[in-house]
């Protein structure tokens, strides 16, 4: 839309959620237990995913960039659907099994 070739950039603080939960996944032995603490940091990479599409959101309708705003707006449905789904994982079995 803007006449760049995208590029991928490194994000420290996913690549931290994702440290997190390996360092997780070498503590815990119960697989119910394992389930849950997997699934709430996949919930913690769509909450700091969702933030920051709402933020780039705002950016762009302040510069008066519609167009932008407007794509960014379908990622981020995307992403708060994700986490809704997720959502209902967690409270229909995951955790009541890890409980």
């Amino acid at each position: 839309m803007h006449g760049h070739k995208p590029k991928a950039v490194d994000c420290p603080a996913i690549d931290g959620i994702i440290i997190e939960a390996n360092e997780t996944v070498g503590e815990i032995g119960d697989k119910e237990v394992l389930d849950a603490a997997l699934l709430a940091s996949a919930q913690a990479v769509e909450h700091y995913e969702i933030t920051k599409y709402a933020t780039l959101i705002a950016w762009a309708k302040r510069l008066g960039r519609d167009d932008c705003a407007s794509v960014l707006q379908q990622t981020l449905d995307e992403e708060k659907a994700t986490d809704q789904k997720l959502t209902a994982m967690a409270e229909s079995k995951i955790n009541q099994k890890a409980a």
